[in-house]
């Protein structure tokens, strides 16, 4: 076996692997010697066929396995002894593969990008507020009163009155596109309340002013991404027929209130309602600190990043970003997503961070158990109701899935530890203040 180096630039690598002939059928012989006393062949028993007829049988198969084996073990030893650690998979390429031949040498040509050398971080620098907010009595009463808000009930309104926002007309309603009839564009008994946007755009608009009794011709267009491609983008006439009309009773604040949620009482949904607003601004002060401490290591280490690690990251961030601008486009079935200058400014931050965070776990052994791999899962699970043993067993087998479920937890874990060698100050803060540094984050 031969490891010949052929670049040495920067952080990129390159090498060409050979696997003498001779070594490759040392591998072969080995491994068919290893099968031979388990294999059966008729005309000879167990454990007594010919290596040769053995040979003629699987040679060609082992060939493979033994070339495989042989270039990852070059590949291992070749890592091991450089302590090199490849940015990437590395690009592994046969010389003449379509054209070599048993007997013949094996010639590999291997390239990576190297993780560049990490410099240790001060953590006795970094200076973090941790930031503490109360939930105040005003804070308890507009969540009650927003509460209240979503137990509405509806109750008749005078006869004759004319509907508005907010109002819930019951209908009934056939709909059409040039005419005719399409299926799922009637109903009837069907509550809507106006101004909820559940139905196509500028639909409720136009049954404002409407009573019982009158016939409503709707007039609307189905969005470009609508989800049936029979209708998207399609002019379309409902005709309703106004049969209820109620107007929002807001529920009372009262112990009635608080039992619908499980309260015992209004104090007991109180004291639930100020518990909750608490952990969210626990969770949004940690957003905060974490940011800080985020931008702190960022401005205090620098060094050469891996190129192709970076373009990688780069395009994943063009691609989400599109997304989240064209949620009605599903998948990767668009135009490929050019990457900017500021795409590649956030991927260098997240790679440079990404590689300080992951050496700073790896040298404090920061590990991610068992048991928080399972909590993971489980909360992930909920959002699949009835499907949760599914969505095991589809975790299970995705190794992909179990990373991307593991690295925030890892994440936050190393987060913690660097925190615990920062220096931090409680500081308590108002809502407002706590919102407007929240505000700012998502500006960033």
């Amino acid at each position: 076996m031969q490891v010949t180096e052929t670049l040495n630039q920067g952080l990129k690598r390159g090498y060409t692997i050979t696997v003498l002939a001779a070594e490759l059928e040392a591998k072969v012989t080995q491994k068919l010697l290893e099968a031979q006393p388990d294999v059966e062949i008729k005309g000879f028993r167990k454990g007594k066929v010919p290596l040769a007829i053995l040979r003629k049988q699987f040679g060609q198969r082992l060939v493979g396995d033994a070339m495989q084996e042989a270039i990852d073990g070059a590949m291992k030893s070749h890592f091991d002894a450089s302590g090199d650690r490849p940015a990437l998979q590395p690009e592994v390429k046969m010389v003449g593969g379509e054209t070599w031949k048993e007997g013949q040498d094996v010639v590999v040509e291997m390239s990576y990008e190297a993780l560049p050398p990490i410099p240790e971080i001060d953590a006795g620098k970094i200076e973090l507020n941790k930031l503490s907010v109360k939930a105040d009595e005003a804070s308890v009463d507009e969540a009650l009163k927003n509460l209240a808000g979503t137990a509405t009930s509806f109750d008749d309104k005078k006869k004759g009155s004319k509907a508005k926002d907010g109002d819930q007309v019951t209908i009934d309603f056939t709909g059409s596109v040039d005419g005719v009839l399409f299926d799922g564009g009637a109903g009837t008994d069907y509550p809507l309340v106006l101004g909820s946007n559940s139905f196509i755009p500028g639909f409720e608009a136009q049954l404002v002013g409407a009573a019982v009794g009158d016939a409503v011709t709707v007039n609307v267009t189905f969005p470009e991404s609508y989800g049936a491609a029979n209708l998207a983008g399609k002019a379309a006439v409902f005709e309703c027929a106004i049969k209820a009309l109620k107007k929002p009773v807001p529920a009372e604040v009262n112990d009635e209130l608080a039992k619908k949620y499980g309260a015992e009482d209004l104090t007991g949904l109180k004291a639930q309602i100020a518990e909750r607003l608490e952990a969210e601004y626990k969770g949004a002060a940690r957003a905060v600190l974490k940011r800080s401490l985020l931008d702190q290591l960022d401005a205090q280490v620098k060094f050469d990043l891996p190129p192709a690690l970076v373009e990688a990251e780069a395009g994943q961030i063009a691609h989400q970003l599109w997304h989240e601008e064209n949620p009605e486009v599903q998948g990767h079935n668009h135009a490929h997503v050019e990457t900017t200058e500021e795409h590649m400014k956030l991927a260098e931050r997240r790679v440079r961070l990404g590689l300080v965070l992951a050496e700073v776990g790896r040298k404090a052994e920061v590990t991610v158990s068992d048991a928080e791999m399972t909590q993971a899962v489980l909360q992930q699970a909920r959002q699949y109701p009835g499907q949760e043993r599914a969505y095991f067993e589809f975790v299970q087998k995705n190794q992909q899935v179990q990373q991307q479920l593991r690295a925030p937890i890892f994440e936050d874990k190393v987060v913690d530890h660097i925190m615990a060698m920062a220096k931090v100050t409680e500081k308590d803060v108002s809502k407002e203040e706590l919102q407007k540094l929240v505000e700012a984050l998502d500006e960033m």
